[in-house]
């Protein structure tokens, strides 16, 4: 899923049925912990519902108190928006949020299937499924990222050597099912097993395909499939992982795709990502991120390669396009402060720096470092679940720049 600017005029026109949850696309494996809202307590607290109703008198009825949440009750929310992003453009789309418990609240974690469905002015249609299902005590859980894409993109080569003026249209379809299922067995600790199918099929070629690394390194497949068991371990402290205040998450995951699973070759996949949160003082959090990526074996299909702006982790390399830089490994790191601009937790800010590097191909060798920074401003979209409005402007080198847009923080 991309990155997304929603509207302040279709959030504040927007009926929302559940906003103690937001709309937010759970990231990693941890969903907010359950805890009793305090909120009222912090009465200069307020977020853009206050103000909507403050400047148009909007009412959008109770909020849930979660504390009289049951297992099997439903909380809905949806919410329409325009977006932009630097490879779709203008997009429309419309956000999904399905929260409930499986089992006592006291004891379970929250519930979340959300989904967007994305149109954009260049015909790309997305619509990701993504799930994080608790089972009783938080003994099991199942994490689900199921995607279709319609996909007229924009890529720019294999290595450190590609330019913006180098750029090769493609179009093809996409289909994902990644699911892995993980139990907890001590502390913050999660090990987890699942199955990851990623299916690329009608690609299509429309510059000089000859000239191009897509052409020379994908030659003339017009499909592509990667199948295969992957295996997980993470650790995870965060209260919220929405927008933590502090705690660390290490996740390292290891997959095995298989001709035997229908596979288009067998080849492996290691990741490896840390998140690290130091509070600074209650209006300053200092946060670094690190993930990278590495694979071997068989032939990688072209799309399965890493890339900044795909996979689960969309919003790696804020200053650059979608699909800049790919090669058969990556590695990323970014760090950011953030910061309250206003008492009331209306507006923040950040300022973030962020770096990676690719292999070149076929060589394989590492020659260059691609930086990137930027500022951002924070609107608190839900002061319960502590989401914000996410807008940023970053630069890159080589003459990228643009705005990015989220809702809830990148890392």
């Amino acid at each position: 899923m991309k990155n997304g600017l929603l509207i302040l005029s279709a959030l504040l026109f927007c009926r929302v049925n559940s906003f103690g949850q937001g709309n937010v696309m759970p990231d990693s494996i941890n969903t907010p912990r359950r805890r009793k809202d305090t909120t009222t307590a912090q009465v200069k607290q307020i977020d853009i519902w206050d103000v909507a109703r403050y400047l148009f008198g909007l009412k959008f009825g109770s909020r849930p108190d979660t504390e009289k949440m049951r297992p099997g009750k439903l909380m809905f929310s949806m919410v329409p928006a325009i977006g932009y992003t630097l490879e779709a453009g203008f997009e429309g789309s419309i956000t999904a949020n399905l929260s409930f418990f499986t089992a006592d609240p006291n004891t379970t974690y929250m519930s979340t299937v959300a989904t967007i469905a994305q149109y954009s002015v260049h015909n790309q249609l997305v619509t990701p499924i993504m799930s994080r299902i608790w089972l009783k005590n938080n003994k099991i859980k199942l994490v689900g990222d199921w995607r279709f894409f319609s996909y007229p993109s924009k890529t720019y080569g294999l290595g450190d050597s590609t330019s913006l003026k180098k750029v090769d249209n493609i179009n093809y379809y996409y289909v994902q099912i990644h699911e892995i299922g993980y139990y907890h067995f001590h502390s913050h600790y999660y090990a987890g097993l699942g199955y990851y199918y990623d299916n690329h099929w009608d690609l299509r070629d429309y510059t000089y395909p000859s000239e191009t690394d897509f052409w020379q390194y994908n030659g003339t497949l017009t499909s592509t499939r990667s199948s295969g068991p992957v295996i997980s371990v993470c650790y995870d402290n965060r209260a919220n992982a929405n927008n933590p205040q502090g705690g660390f998450f290490g996740s390292l995951l290891y997959r095995y795709n298989s001709t035997l699973l229908g596979s288009i070759s067998d080849w492996q996949y290691f990741e490896a990502e840390f998140r690290k949160y130091f509070k600074l003082n209650p209006n300053m959090i200092l946060a670094f991120w690190n993930r990278d990526l590495v694979t071997w074996g068989g032939y990688v299909p072209y799309f399965d390669l890493p890339a900044n702006g795909f996979g689960t982790e969309h919003f790696t390399g804020r200053g650059y396009i979608q699909s800049r830089f790919r090669g058969a490994d990556q590695f990323y790191g970014e760090s950011e402060l953030r910061f309250g601009l206003t008492r009331n937790g209306l507006l923040g800010g950040v300022v973030f720096a962020n770096a990676e590097t690719v292999p070149n191909w076929p060589s394989n060798s590492y020659t260059a470092l691609f930086p990137a920074g930027g500022v951002g401003l924070r609107i608190k979209f839900n002061k319960f679940s502590d989401v914000n409005i996410c807008i940023d402007y970053a630069v890159g080198v080589g003459g990228s720049h643009g705005f990015f847009f989220n809702l809830g923080e990148v890392f």
